[in-house]
């Protein structure tokens, strides 16, 4: 089966950005802010991004370009003879699968509130109530399914990489549109203050390890999500240069998010503390006592329906790719059977506040919290560690290869001063992460 490829370079960069960019930067990147002192761990944040998620994608993108494969052939064409990094391979195929098991979902809980305000019932909407409702849940997860897979039917360049480049400029218009809106709010200064200037009284170790995982759990990076699209390019540019254009254009997005949300809440007094409840319903609330509320309600959750499909869109062409390797199946065949598994295993996550409850770390929780703890709190760290361990150690890729696949190209290059971040830093930082996520994470 021959190799596709992306048309151009600002496809890849687009592509990439919005796998990185989409429900995290957006839904928990302000809420994350709002409970752990704003302007402080922003900072750290940034810090974070810089030292570990620049070596970090970097590292992913070279395996994808070094072996141009999906990750479930990546290992078995760079590997030495008897390894068995390959097995890893086929556990990023399933951190994809599970990992759309329940963003899909998310997806059309974006859908179905950007619909609520078009049609002027933004009054009726509650959270609770939406995802307690069998068939609200499972229409709009069909509609997400549907809409992403009919997409990915067609090839590369006239399917994904055309959508993503119209999508991620009307995103993009859309926050700062919405961001001028907010920040022009009368009281919304309040909000900038406490997003934008850092209070280091509230710069505590919690804060500070909560930081440096969003950081790294904001690219996406451990599943091979983003090797798919190094798989995709040429070697006229050098990776490093194009990973410090991903993460700006990721981290802009995620900073815009702040500026339309903070001042917002500061401007009718509503606690930015709440959570992950802090985009459905507060921000509900913000628009429906806002003029013009119905307008720019519209607005925004169409920008987060963007956001949210640019990953979800992303993630599905890389499990589409590691099935199609496998069974050499056409582009329509393997949408068609990829799409009804995705949308079946995301039931769980539909009904699961509904027909298929499930509590596995007690009373509250459901199988959304099951599905993003594997993906999240293991497979995701886990695999950025393997992927680490691979490229820097002679028993995997190796440093000079690694520094030979990503230094092809114009662009900024990998020094070989830098290989303590890349080979050390970065996994301490993931073990760390992992070890204070386990010990951390409310089991009941």
């Amino acid at each position: 089966m021959a190799r596709e490829r992306l048309s151009s370079r600002l496809g890849f960069i687009l592509l990439s950005a919005g796998c990185a960019i989409g429900c995290g930067n957006v839904w928990k990147f302000p809420w994350m802010v709002g409970q752990n002192g704003g302007g402080a761990f922003v900072l750290v944040y940034l810090v974070f991004l810089v030292l570990l998620g620049l070596p970090a994608l970097t590292m992913e993108f070279a395996l994808g370009r070094a072996s141009q494969a999906s990750p479930v052939r990546m290992y078995q064409k760079l590997e030495k003879p008897g390894s068995k990094w390959h097995i890893h391979g086929y556990v990023c195929l399933l951190g994809n699968i599970f990992l759309m098991a329940f963003y899909t979902v998310v997806t059309g809980w974006l859908i179905y509130y950007f619909v609520s305000f078009i049609a002027g019932k933004a009054g009726e909407l509650s959270f609770g109530k939406m995802i307690s409702n069998p068939r609200i849940n499972v229409m709009y997860l069909f509609i997400a399914v549907a809409i992403c897979f009919t997409i990915l039917t067609r090839n590369l360049q006239s399917g994904l990489e055309r959508i993503t480049k119209y999508m991620m400029v009307m995103l993009l218009v859309l926050m700062t549109i919405l961001a001028v809106r907010s920040i022009t709010l009368k009281g919304g200064t309040k909000g900038l203050a406490f997003y934008l200037v850092p209070d280091f009284k509230k710069l505590t170790v919690p804060v500070i390890v909560a930081a440096m995982n969003q950081a790294f759990f904001t690219l996406s990076i451990g599943i091979g999500a983003m090797a798919i699209f190094g798989s995709y390019i040429g070697k006229d540019r050098s990776l490093m240069g194009e990973t410090v254009k991903v993460i700006v254009l990721d981290t802009f997005v995620a900073i815009v998010a702040g500026l339309i949300i903070f001042p917002a809440c500061a401007s009718f007094n509503i606690a930015v503390d709440a959570g992950p409840s802090l985009l459905f319903n507060t921000m509900t609330t913000v628009f429906n006592n806002m003029g013009g509320g119905r307008i720019w309600g519209s607005l925004f959750f169409l920008f987060m329906v963007f956001a949210a499909f640019s990953t979800e869109l992303a993630v599905c062409e890389n499990i589409l790719a590691c099935v199609r390797e496998l069974t050499g199946w056409s582009r329509a065949k393997g949408s068609l059977i990829c799409g009804i598994g995705i949308f079946l295993i995301a039931l769980t996550t539909a009904l699961g506040y509904s027909i298929f409850k499930f509590h596995p770390f007690g009373e509250g929780s459901s199988w959304l919290d099951f599905w993003d703890f594997l993906v999240s709190n293991n497979l995701l760290p886990l695999g950025a560690l393997i992927f680490s361990l691979f490229c820097c150690n002679k028993f995997g890729l190796g440093w000079q290869n690694l520094m030979t696949e990503a230094n092809e190209g114009e662009g900024l290059k990998v020094k070989n001063w830098m290989k303590p971040i890349f080979a050390y830093f970065v996994p301490l930082c993931i073990i760390a992460i992992y070890i204070i996520g386990l010990v951390t994470f409310k089991w009941k």
